[in-house]
């Protein structure tokens, strides 16, 4: 039951498209807000077809747009925009992530939305932000973790700069926004008011870049690429073992850098002066990596693991999805989840992510495979509409 979840009673009007806005729009939407996703009737969002298909349908959207009420509405026709307009005088939230300006081309600008409702917040993703010298720019994830500093350290130092496997920088970005919007509905219950949450692409990744800035300003130390190592701080890399499989060990603090010592039966290694702290290890990295895969080519991938978590020392396989959907932790905690589905029966999707103890998220559904198939659930019962009214905007192209 949605009147359960801790978002019940939250009504968000999702317009963007792919991946940071909807991405928002998904999260909401899985501790019980009610998304409303709008898609131009004779444009569907490009989402529907990424990834890998089956039958001729994507496999990302019905996990994308999960737990949404999916309508058509063509925002460029001022009869489209004035529909918005009485969806947004009943709503909390309007999620867009178009460049800026795009909803002030259409007569949406923040403002007139606060004309019908002064409680409206509007979080809006752009690959630059609503201000400043480069807010016109086309910005895609991929620009925004250029430019936000992650594409920089991302791969070997022999090697050009590389990509991380996902879209982390939608993904970062959303995330952001949504943490925006939690803030700007928690504010609203002292100033009855909403306001604008103001995310750029390029910002979300560099908020995570750690201490780069201040490492060049201060020390004119510039982070490069280092591969599987992290700088200055040993042991923690990937290590092959004796059946030809790579394992992730992370033993950096001191009292956990011994239990590795004993893990290997080298106790001796933690008092020596190259490895016995913080400092040394990362001045000795590559000889004491050395050492650990000295260890770890004489064991098995699984006897390894053994050993280490019976010290307490963090590790772990590299999962591919194969050993994701078999981990018996995965199943435990929720992680894949089927959902019924039209076309597909079970679909398996990621679980909800962060686990709440009284008042948990859920998945009540996945993405529609039909565009505009709640349009007469919204248009009708939210806005009264009339079945010849909505034939008659469905004739005029407007949903």
């Amino acid at each position: 039951m949605t009147e359960s979840l801790p978002l019940s009673g939250i009504r968000v009007l999702e317009v963007g498209t792919l991946l940071a806005g909807p991405f928002s729009g998904r999260i909401l939407g899985d501790f019980g807000a009610e998304i409303i996703k709008i898609e131009p009737p004779d444009k569907p969002d490009p989402m529907r077809q990424w990834g890998q298909q089956k039958d001729g349908h994507g496999l990302w959207w019905p996990i994308q747009s999960r737990n949404k009420k999916s309508v058509t509405l063509n925002l460029r026709e001022r009869q489209g925009q004035e529909i918005f307009l009485e969806l947004v005088e009943k709503s909390d939230i309007v999620i867009e992530n178009f460049r800026p300006g795009t909803m002030e081309k259409w007569n949406l600008s923040y403002e007139k939305l606060r004309e019908v409702n002064k409680r409206i917040i509007m979080v809006r993703t752009s690959g630059f932000g609503q201000t400043g010298p480069y807010k016109h720019r086309a910005g895609f994830g991929s620009i925004g973790e250029a430019m936000g500093g992650l594409r920089y350290v991302t791969g070997f130092p022999d090697r050009p700069p590389t990509r991380i496997g996902i879209s982390i920088g939608d993904t970062l970005a959303a995330i952001f926004a949504v943490i925006g919007a939690l803030v700007a509905l928690h504010e609203r219950e002292r100033s009855g008011e909403g306001q604008v949450v103001d995310t750029a692409l390029y910002e979300a990744v560099f908020a995570v870049m750690e201490s780069i800035v201040p490492d060049y300003l201060l020390t004119g130390y510039v982070r490069e690429r280092m591969g599987n190592i992290l700088p200055n701080v040993a042991p923690s890399n990937i290590y092959l073992t004796k059946d030809n499989t790579y394992i992730v060990i992370g033993a950096n603090a001191d009292n956990v850098f011994r239990r590795l010592c004993e893990a290997m039966g080298c106790e001796e290694l933690a008092d020596d002066p190259k490895f016995s702290n913080h400092h040394a290890r990362a001045e000795n990295m590559r000889e004491l990596d050395l050492l650990i895969e000295d260890w770890t080519k004489q064991h098995t991938a699984d006897e390894c693991l053994s050993i280490l978590e019976e010290k307490g020392v963090p590790s772990g396989k590299i999962y591919s999805a194969k050993e994701i959907v078999s981990d018996p932790h995965y199943i435990a905690r929720e992680m894949i989840v089927n959902v019924e589905h039209p076309l597909f029966g079970k679909f398996p999707m990621p679980g909800i992510v962060p686990k709440l103890s009284r008042t948990p998220g859920s998945i009540r559904e996945p993405g529609a495979e039909i565009m505009g198939k709640h349009n007469e659930q919204v248009y009708g019962d939210l806005l009264g509409y009339t079945k010849e009214t909505l034939e008659l905007l469905k004739r005029n192209n407007i949903i």
